[in-house]
C-alpha cells in the first residue's frame, strides 16, 4: 500500500488532507516538529474517531534539519514504501521576519528535496507553493512561469518563490507537482477555519469599526482579489497528486472568476453589519495607521495586508482546468459563500485561538 506522507501537520490544510485521505482508510505519516506531539496526537485522534481509519503514524523531525532530523529507523520505514509525500511545512505570515522565512521556507524546503532525492519507491511529491510567488508582476501571471520580479510585497513571497525555485528543479528528477493557491479562506459550505488571517483580517477591520455611522471603504482599489475555499483545495489537490498527467506540472489553484476587492469587500460589510460601506479612508491614511503598533493591534490587520488592495494581476488557470477536466471540482463563487464564512468568524471572533497574533 502506498504510504501518503505529509509535513506541515497539525497545521489546517496538512490537517484537512490527512482527514480526506484517512476517509479513504490510506495509510497516513507525518513528519511532526517534537514541540507540535501534543497537539499533533490529539489531531491524529479526532481524525482517526470521525473516520474510523487507522492510526496516523507520527514521525518526530525537523525539516531544517539533516535528514530531516529523522532517526535511522525512520528513514528505513519511509524508503522501504511506495510514497507520495505532501510537503506543506512552512511560515505563512506576511509580517514573517527574512531571516525565520529563509530557514524554514528555503533551507527547510531544500532539506526536503534532499531526502526525496533519497526516496526509491516515490510516486509523487507534491509541493504547496502559493500564487503569490508572483511577487509585484501585473497583468496575467501562467503556471508555468516562474519569473523572479522586481520586488516582493514581503517575505513570506519572497521565501516562497526561492523555495519553488529548488522544487521546480526536482522536476527533472522526481515526478514534481506544484499547488499555487490563492488566499485559502474556510469551507465554502460550513465557513470552517482554524484561524483568522488573510481575508479575515478585513472581518476584523469590519468589526471593530462597525461602531461607527458608517464603515467606510479602505482606499479606492480596481483590483480584484483572489481568494479560494479550503475545500477546493484539498479535493483539487488530491484528485492531482493520483493523476499521471499532473506529473511535471505546476497548477494554480486559483479563483478562476475572481471579484473586484471592492465588491468582496461591499459584501463583507453588507453581511456583517446589514449596511453597504459609505465613505472612503484614503489608502495612505490606512497603511500610516497601520504601522503604528497599537492602532493594527486594536483592529487586528497586518499592516502588509493593505498591499494586496491595489495590486493588479490574474491567475491564469488553464493547467488546473485542463487537468480537473471531468472531475467535477469546482472553486466555489466567493461572493456566494461570505454568509457562511461570516457566520462562522462570528461564532469564533471572541476565542484568541482563532486570531493572529499581530505584532
Amino acid at each position: 500500500m502506498t504510504e501518503i506522507v505529509f509535513t506541515g501537520f497539525p497545521g489546517f490544510i496538512a490537517s484537512q488532507l490527512i482527514q480526506k485521505h484517512a476517509e479513504q482508510n490510506e495509510s497516513i505519516s507525518a513528519i511532526i516538529l517534537s514541540s507540535e506531539r501534543e497537539k499533533a496526537e490529539k489531531e491524529a485522534e479526532r481524525i482517526r474517531k470521525e473516520t474510523n481509519c487507522r492510526s496516523i503514524k507520527l514521525i518526530e523531525g525537523d525539516i531544517t534539519k539533516e535528514g530531516l532530523g529523522l532517526t535511522e529507523s525512520d528513514k528505513a520505514y519511509l524508503r522501504d514504501k511506495p510514497l507520495i509525500f505532501w510537503h506543506l511545512a512552512a511560515i505563512y505570515d506576511l509580517a514573517v521576519p527574512r531571516d525565520i522565512a529563509w530557514k524554514v521556507n528555503v533551507e527547510g524546503t531544500r532539506k526536503v528535496n534532499e531526502f526525496i532525492n533519497e526516496l526509491p519507491k516515490l510516486e509523487r511529491y507534491v509541493y504547496f507553493s502559493t500564487a503569490y510567488v508572483a511577487g509585484n508582476r501585473e497583468g496575467t501571471i501562467y503556471e508555468d512561469q516562474l519569473v523572479r520580479p522586481e520586488a516582493f510585497k514581503n517575505f513570506y513571497e519572497e521565501t516562497k518563490f526561492e523555495a519553488e525555485l529548488l522544487v521546480n528543479e526536482m522536476k527533472k528528477t522526481a515526478p514534481v507537482t506544484i499547488i499555487r493557491p490563492g488566499i485559502v479562506r474556510g469551507h465554502s459550505v460550513t465557513g470552517e477555519t482554524i484561524k483568522f488571517d488573510g481575508p479575515y483580517f478585513f472581518l476584523n477591520l469590519i468589526d471593530r469599526v462597525k461602531f461607527l455611522p458608517a464603515v467606510p471603504f479602505v482606499g479606492h482599489s480596481k483590483s480584484y482579489i483572489n481568494v479560494v475555499p479550503v475545500d477546493y483545495i484539498l479535493e483539487a489537490s488530491i484528485y492531482l497528486s493520483k493523476q499521471g498527467a499532473a506529473s511535471g506540472q505546476t497548477v494554480h489553484l486559483t479563483d478562476p472568476n475572481s471579484h473586484p476587492v471592492e465588491e468582496v469587500y461591499r459584501s463583507m460589510v453588507q453581511s456583517m453589519t446589514g449596511k453597504n460601506p459609505r465613505g472612503r479612508l484614503p489608502h495612505r491614511l490606512a497603511k500610516l495607521s497601520l504601522s503604528i503598533a497599537p492602532v493594527r493591534k486594536g483592529l487586528g490587520v497586518e499592516k502588509e495586508t493593505l498591499d494586496y488592495l491595489t495590486w493588479s494581476a490574474d491567475f491564469d488557470t488553464q493547467n488546473a482546468e485542463r487537468l480537473l477536466a471531468g472531475s467535477g471540482i469546482r472553486c466555489a463563487d466567493f461572493l456566494a459563500t461570505i454568509p457562511a464564512m461570516v457566520q462562522f468568524y462570528n461564532l469564533h471572533k471572541k476565542d484568541k485561538n482563532f486570531q493572529i497574533p499581530i505584532i
